[in-house]
């Protein structure tokens, strides 16, 4: 009887022999890296950066240390320089400050006297208000026989002894006031005015009231016409009668 036989079994394969290059490569890859390795490379990146950080850090004193003397000079020649620039452009804008402070203050100074002189001109003027020390003066008419030229001579003694604001019965009194009028029917610049003539006079007293109680003065000759006057001093008198400024028709300032 013929029976199949079975073939034999191969003959095992021999392990393939690796080349020198491709040990080389299974030996690194994968990387097996210990802990210990891990930590000693990242100590070691730490110092590098920090070396680069400090070289870095250095160059230009290194820069410095290596520059030639004529260098160095010139550098400093530059520095020297630039410093005095500054210093002349710090001195310049000290002096734009002085004189941009000495020109307010100038101004301001300027201002100030053109108030005052505007209020001493409008006092003489009697556009604005005054106050000050002074007399008033009070003339009773007890026949109607004051006239215009009695005031008048009044009020040109109070002047003569250094009044500086008058009022008369509500009327301002200024350079060129006019009295007219007489027997008790008397009128101040147009304004009629009645008894009792009552003078608001700012000055000093010690000079005003005197002037008019000279033997012969004003008070004695209102009195020789049954006429009373009384003058008291005060410390403080207001003349607060106002006139309109006006415009000159004709004259102009010469400057």
């Amino acid at each position: 009887m013929n029976s199949e036989q079975t073939p034999p079994p191969p003959p095992p394969s021999e392990p393939q022999q690796l080349t020198g290059r491709q040990r080389l490569a299974a030996g690194l890859w994968p990387p097996r890296v210990t802990r210990a390795q891990l930590i000693v490379a990242v100590l070691l990146f730490v110092l590098g950066l920090g070396l680069a950080i400090q070289v870095r850090s250095t160059n230009d004193d290194s820069a410095l240390r290596g520059a030639r003397q004529e260098d160095l000079v010139r550098i400093l020649d530059e520095l020297d320089g630039r410093t005095e620039r500054l210093e002349d452009e710090k001195q310049r804008l000290d002096d734009q400050q002085t004189e941009l402070e000495t020109s307010s203050d100038q101004a301001e100074e300027a201002r100030k006297q053109t108030r005052e002189k505007e209020q001493q001109l409008g006092i003489l003027a009697g556009t604005v208000a005054a106050q000050g020390p002074g007399i008033t003066l009070t003339v009773q008419d007890h026949g109607d026989s004051i006239d215009s030229d009695m005031l008048l001579d009044a009020i040109q003694e109070l002047r003569a002894a250094g009044a500086e604001a008058i009022q008369v019965n509500g009327v301002r009194v200024v350079a060129a006031t006019y009295l007219s009028g007489s027997d008790g029917d008397i009128e101040v610049d147009g304004k009629r005015i009645s008894a009792p003539y009552r003078f608001k006079v700012i000055g000093k007293p010690q000079d005003l009231e005197p002037a008019l109680n000279i033997p012969g003065g004003v008070v004695q000759t209102l009195e020789k016409e049954q006429a009373t006057a009384t003058v008291a001093a005060a410390d403080e008198i207001v003349v607060d009668a106002l006139r309109p400024a006006q415009r000159p028709d004709y004259a102009r300032s010469s400057s």
